[in-house]
């Protein structure tokens, strides 16, 4: 087994110094490592993985305008990029964040933090935000960022005994 192991550390060893004259000319040669390719595909399988999150966790019923009302058929290009329709009720009135400026000034790891700390108002889901796993948040996280900025802020919150301009839900008082 101890010899198993020296022979394995000497190969890796070997193409470990082997790859640094490698590494050195790969600059000047075209082609794409093959350590670029693989953290693309790393990277692509990342965002496939947001995309299917962020679906089915329904982030896109408040977070994208008439993705409700189109039955989900909203280009992904106008995706995650807030709202003006209100949410109403004794807290105040919310609106849904535009999640493509929100996470432009954000690195990962403060996401992650956030997501598991995060209280909101209402009908923001935070709980269930704060129950995801680091993976899985750090795949919405890149999906996210890989839509890039788009759209414009969302309405400011308005308190409860402020009247907010249509159109807004009205939930019921409790």
């Amino acid at each position: 087994m101890l010899k198993q192991l020296r022979g394995l550390l000497r190969i890796m060893l070997a193409l470990a110094c082997g790859a640094i004259p490698v590494s050195v000319n790969a600059a000047d040669a075209p082609a794409k490592p093959a350590a670029k390719q693989a953290a693309r595909q790393a990277s692509s399988k990342q965002v496939e993985r947001g995309r299917y999150l962020v679906m089915i966790t329904g982030c896109n019923d408040c977070h994208t305008s008439n993705f409700l009302t189109t039955g989900g058929k909203t280009p992904e290009k106008d995706r995650l990029t807030g709202g003006e329709l209100g949410w109403r009720g004794p807290w105040g009135t919310t609106y849904p964040v535009n999640l493509r400026l929100f996470f432009q000034d954000m690195g990962e790891e403060q996401w992650i933090q956030l997501a598991k700390e995060i209280q909101r108002r209402p009908p923001m889901p935070y709980f269930s935000l704060n129950a995801m796993s680091a993976a899985d948040l750090r795949a919405i996280y890149s999906y996210i960022r890989y839509l890039g900025p788009a759209g414009k802020a969302a309405p400011a919150f308005v308190p409860p005994d402020k009247e907010p301009p249509q159109p807004y839900v009205q939930f019921p008082k409790i």
